[in-house]
């Protein structure tokens, strides 16, 4: 069977060693998920989730014991790409290497209009970051502030420590959306919007002010 998505020995390694410390880590799989684009490339969103929350149409492969899933909508955005691990001090961690790339045309390549987050469900978001996960990652110099909500997910840009760590996608996969669907029902997911080799998110920047 055709793998849609590789993965380096090392990431994997590295994967897998953050899932041994997360709650039934046997049934988590790696999600690779696209979130937007900056600088003419994707940008991603790389966690820990169960993997018998994939649909019928996403894409699952296993790497030995690792289950890999890409959502339907991200298959042929991230069909030939390579999950990687740097190990440079300033930007290192998990990264995409990705052979395709957005259209410049595409309405999801230009700037996004402001965000409005004044409506219940967003401030009720920012109420559970501000109460329950900022004061939790501020031990470790991180922080997260909510970008957008939009349907039933929250965009999240992590900042601090938390930028370009190897542990941001359990800290967002098992701390960050955990207490947030818990919270906030109406919200089903929760994505990483930071660019971790930045510390910036272009997809997003527009609508920040």
């Amino acid at each position: 069977m055709e793998q849609l998505l590789a993965i380096t020995d090392k990431a994997r390694q590295k994967v897998l060693g953050f899932r041994e410390g997360v709650p039934d880590a046997e049934r988590q799989a790696m999600w690779v998920e696209v979130t937007g684009t900056g600088n003419g490339e994707w940008t991603y969103n790389i966690s820990l989730k169960p993997v018998d929350g994939a649909g019928p149409d996403d894409s699952l492969q296993y790497a030995d014991d690792l289950g890999i899933v890409v959502p339907a909508a991200d298959a042929e955005r991230l069909r030939g790409a390579t999950v990687d691990w740097s190990d440079d001090l300033m930007s290192g961690g998990l990264m995409v290497v990705n052979p395709n790339k957005p259209d410049p045309s595409s309405p999801a390549i230009g700037g996004r209009p402001p965000v409005d987050l004044s409506g219940p469900v967003p401030q009720r978001v920012m109420q559970v970051l501000a109460e329950q996960i900022n004061p939790a990652i501020a031990a470790h110099g991180g922080s997260a502030e909510l970008v957008a909500v939009e349907e039933d997910v929250a965009y999240v840009r992590l900042g601090g420590g938390c930028v370009g760590c190897g542990m941001a996608p359990v800290t967002l996969g098992q701390g960050i959306e955990v207490a947030i669907v818990q919270a906030v029902p109406e919200v089903r997911q929760v994505v990483d919007v930071t660019d971790h080799a930045s510390g910036t998110n272009p997809y997003y920047e527009a609508a920040k002010k």
